[in-house]
């Protein structure tokens, strides 16, 4: 090993304690156990941006160099923001070594990256695309990252964080499912068996008619009988 890949390999691990110690807020990473030169990154989508639900994977390749040159930076799930598996060229990246700083460490990276994510501002490897177009990839990134054996291999915690969030989603739809139905039945009216069913009030109005027949009928047959007996004592 060369003095200098002996030298960003203790930096790396240096900047790997420093980040375990001190997250960056939004940003996950971790070193390929069989490369520490190769750096895989997770951002979560930050609240009140169109990036909010979404998990957004990438890799950071650093030179043998490093810290005295910066890395290649490259964003792999689909974000609406950046092209995927192409280089980026940002300040921090190796498409700036002028500007590098090798004091800045990998913490410093993700956080100019998240910044720059969160920007509009133009730049090689970034694409224009809407907020609704973003919050649609960012809704589909969490199945796009459970395809990727690297991903679920160095974030499990992620995985099964994105795991659950899925589960959720498929139980909210049932559940919407289920309710949109039952208020499709009760859209309906009444079924078949329902029609067939005695209408208290229909069999309360038949019998009041059945008895105002008897009484008419009653009264009817009493005025008969008294006329009759009228007559019958007029003429005696």
């Amino acid at each position: 090993m060369s003095k200098l890949s002996g030298t960003a390999s203790a930096r790396l691990r240096a900047d790997y304690m420093r980040i375990k110690f001190d997250p960056v807020p939004y940003v996950t990473a971790e070193p390929l156990p069989s490369n520490i030169l190769e750096w895989h990154y997770v951002v979560e989508g930050p609240e009140e941006s169109p990036y909010e639900g979404g998990y957004y994977h990438g890799k950071l390749v650093f030179p043998m160099e490093y810290p005295f040159r910066p890395p290649s930076i490259y964003m792999i799930t689909p974000s609406g923001r950046f092209k995927t598996n192409t280089r980026l060229c940002l300040s921090i990246s190796d498409f700036h070594p002028d500007t590098w700083n090798p004091a800045w460490s990998v913490s410093t990276i993700l956080t100019g990256l998240l910044s720059f994510m969160l920007e509009k501002a133009p730049t090689f490897g970034s694409i224009e695309t809407s907020d609704f177009e973003k919050r649609q990839l960012a809704q589909q990134s969490l199945t796009f990252n459970l395809k990727d054996k690297v991903f679920t291999e160095l974030f499990p915690e992620t995985t099964e964080a994105i795991q659950n969030k899925l589960a959720q989603r498929e139980q909210e739809l049932a559940e919407r499912a289920k309710a949109s139905e039952n208020g499709s039945m009760n859209d309906r009216g009444p079924t078949s068996n329902d029609s067939r069913k005695p209408n208290p009030d229909a069999a309360q109005m038949s019998a009041l008619t059945n008895l105002l027949v008897v009484v008419g009928f009653a009264m009817f047959a009493w005025t008969v009988t008294y006329i009759v007996s009228t007559l019958s004592e007029e003429e005696g």
